[in-house]
């Protein structure tokens, strides 16, 4: 080791293979190209391009299958970019950089070249984290001082990837946003506990791929699967001391690499075809696939976490500091060694740093392009659009997408708040982005346990909420609706639990929400009560069916068409295990929720009337017809002012005109379809209805009913009566 007085650095040295463990320091390197970044394989040689603009070495350092390191030195550096191109290197070839430089942590450099780091464009990622103090740039509990254990023990390696998957006639479905159903599912928790999955293909990505998975989505009526995180990550080392792992994956690292525990295959580069295979057979079942991507921070954690990529290639540019750029190193300013952490992990990725930009970029496309998914949810969005800490909704990231030829068409999900009281920006992302839509849940939850204050908001939300999308001309499927999703409650124990019962997670359960606007019915948890659990799953299939039959675009969280419970845990995060994974088994499952769900997205899917891209305008489609929306009083007339001011208001209908639509067919021609009726009771007690008389609408039939006492295929007529039992849903549909 060398030290100066200004800066330390661990200094690989030619005679130091008995510190390193290596076979010595080689010179058959090539010049290569800096541009693309990652590795590029050809039959003569392999070129390695990393962006570290500060350090003054870099090393490509290849692993023998014993675990020899031979290290190679890049001599070019080009724009900020270590360059070099091996020959003989071939595609699965293992491999991980050191950089050297300064060593100064008040000034945002962190080099230490005794740390083998992962290539932030790598394709493939092989082995897992081990925890350990060498993963650490710091010595043990000293901070200021640096660390020189080999971390090579114990950190994953890069993988050369030379992939040649014959896609063959594969394309997207490429559902319209109105036409979407999205699924959201964990590749592992989907068929772990599958049945009619091979044993040797559950909680992979082959798994997904197989006909028991695909027809079953198909069949419920599922248009697009948003996996939870797929880019390499691992679990932080903290989750370890209570014998945890990340299950969500919200912890990323490589942003080009399938995670490789959920390959089938191995973790050699054969992650990838496994991938892309999954997402042929996807397509092939006319599902889309959306992944769930975490480019807001990264598993290095805060300045402090491990340094296992950008820490060590280029901490300064990549991470947010808690002070601006131009107090950097000035000995009377704060100590720049604070990250500016609004995501709640540690750190916060710079969008605006513009590597930064490029990689996140590079990935997007790379996922489009090379690996055929069909759009992303951001996790954290708020923190990516930031200008100078400033949430902009003119920022780099966001303009860049927006014109990005390949990016701007695909679907795309922002989660529009971070950790942050100013992330929180819901209705605000510009067009073409679509929103998570947090007031839907938090309404809907409400309303169907009794809390919501009347209809008025609630009212809004089924119509699409065009309080929060209609101002910028964005259209009603810019909400993505959801009551649940794999944060918090399943909807099962949202209607079985008052509390979170999060002991599991070794955190006396102090973590997880506590605002879950949940209502167990009369019993904590599960019971045998035979009347708490009858209304316990109307509850639930009210839920689903409100969310079907909303504006906007429906998220289903995975296993709540089923009743999956998580045994009122709601921030399961750390549990890969049956608390997580899907009961396939059939003697528990809400069989009765599932056929509700499916029955209403088979009514959304073949009524265009329940899926209108165009707002409401409570008027006529046609000269002397009847409004396009009408909400109904129990009394048979339309509702007044002084029912939407009606705090105890709980009871209320939904018509829709379909005769005939606002949107226009392809053709520019008139749409016409049938008109529905939707009922809604939230209340405790039992309602009589009187139903509207138009001289448009005279008759129809009940096509949906939680009323245990209204069948489906009623006929009903204008005029007459019907009535709603406590805490149900009746959908009418004109003949």
């Amino acid at each position: 080791m060398v030290v100066s007085t200004t800066m330390t650095r661990v200094t690989l040295l030619p005679d130091a293979s008995t510190i390193w463990n290596h076979d010595g320091e080689t010179r058959d390197v090539w010049p290569g190209r800096h541009y693309p970044l990652g590795t590029t394989w050809s039959e003569e040689s392999t070129n390695f391009a990393v962006h570290a603009p500060a350090a003054e070495a870099v090393w490509v350092c290849l692993f023998d299958e014993a675990g020899t390191e031979q290290r190679h030195r890049l001599s070019e550096h080009t724009l900020g970019v270590w360059h070099g191109a091996i020959p003989g290197v071939q595609p699965g070839a293992r491999y991980g950089y050191r950089a050297e430089g300064p060593w100064q942590p008040d000034a945002g450099l962190r080099f230490n070249a005794a740390k083998l780091l992962l290539d932030p464009y790598a394709r493939a990622v092989s082995g897992d984290l081990v925890v350990h103090d060498a993963i650490y740039g710091h010595a043990p509990g000293d901070p200021a001082t640096i660390s020189d254990l080999d971390s090579a023990p114990y950190v994953p390696r890069s993988v050369v990837v030379h992939d040649s998957f014959d896609w063959g006639d594969d394309s997207s479905p490429a559902h319209r946003w109105r036409d979407t159903v999205i699924y959201e599912m964990h590749v592992k928790g989907m068929t772990a506990l599958h049945d009619r999955v091979p044993e040797e293909l559950r909680g992979t990505y082959a798994g997904l791929a197989t006909p028991a998975v695909t027809d079953y989505l198909r069949d419920l009526g599922i248009t697009a699967v948003e996996l939870l995180p797929v880019h390499q990550f691992f679990s932080e080392p903290a989750l370890a001391e209570h014998g945890l792992v990340n299950y969500w994956g919200y912890n990323s690292l490589g942003y080009f690499a399938p995670h490789n525990a959920y390959s089938s295959a191995g973790d050699r580069g054969e992650q990838v075809g496994e991938f892309k295979h999954m997402v042929k057979a996807f397509h092939a079942a006319g599902l889309e696939v959306i992944l769930d991507v975490v480019y807001n921070h990264t598993a290095e954690a805060g300045p402090l976490g491990p340094t296992l990529s950008f820490r060590g290639l280029d901490d300064l540019g990549y991470y947010q500091r808690a002070v601006p750029p131009e107090t950097l190193g000035v000995a009377d300013k704060p100590t720049p060694d604070i990250y500016w952490d609004v995501t709640g992990c540690g750190n916060t990725v710079d969008a605006s740093h513009t590597p930064s930009l490029r990689l996140i970029l590079d990935s997007l496309r790379y996922w489009v392009t090379e690996m055929h998914v069909d759009g992303f949810r951001f996790d954290l969005m708020s923190a990516l659009t930031r200008t100078d800490q400033v949430v902009d909704m003119d920022s780099h990231l966001l303009a860049a997408i927006g014109q990005d030829p390949v990016l701007r068409h695909v679907k795309l999900i922002a989660e529009p708040w971070d950790a942050s009281m100013d992330g929180y920006r819901v209705g605000q992302f510009p067009p073409p982005w679509t929103e998570w839509n947090d007031q839907y849940r938090d309404t809907m939850r409400d309303f169907w346990r009794g809390r919501s204050g009347g209809v008025r908001t609630v009212a809004t939300r089924l119509a699409g909420s065009s309080d929060l999308y209609a101002d910028d001309g964005r259209s009603p499927y810019a909400s993505i609706n959801f009551v649940t999703a794999h944060d918090g409650f399943t909807l099962r124990d949202l209607v079985s639990y008052n509390e979170k019962h999060n002991e599991a997670n070794g955190e006396d359960n102090r973590d997880g929400t506590d605002n879950n606007r949940s209502w167990n019915h009369g019993v904590e948890g599960e019971t045998d009560d035979p009347g708490i659990r009858a209304v316990r799953r109307r509850q639930a299939a009210n839920l689903m069916a409100t969310l079907c039959f909303s504006s906007g675009v429906p998220m289903l969280t995975a296993g709540d068409e089923r009743g999956r419970t998580q045994r009122g845990n709601n921030n399961a995060y750390g549990q890969d295990n049956e608390t997580s994974w899907i009961d396939w088994r059939p003697d528990d499952a809400w069989l009765d929720v599932y056929e509700i769900t499916k029955t209403a997205l088979r009514l959304r899917r073949e009524h265009p009337v329940l899926r209108q891209r165009h707002w409401f305008e409570g008027r006529p489609t046609i000269k002397g017809g009847i409004k396009d929306l009408i909400w109904v009083h129990p009394s048979g007339r339309e509702m007044a002012a002084e029912d939407w001011n009606d705090d105890s208001c709980c009871t209320f209908g939904m018509f829709l005109n379909g005769a005939p639509l606002r949107s226009p067919g392809p053709r520019g021609e008139q749409v016409r379809d049938r008109s529905f009726l939707i009922w809604l009771n939230a209340g405790p007690h039992d309602v009589d209805l009187t139903l509207p008389e138009s001289q448009w609408v005279h008759r129809g039939e009940v096509v949906l009913s939680t009323n245990a006492d209204v069948a489906v295929g009623t006929p009903v007529v204008a005029g007459g009566s019907l009535q709603l039992q406590a805490h149900s849903v009746l959908v009418l549909r004109q003949t």
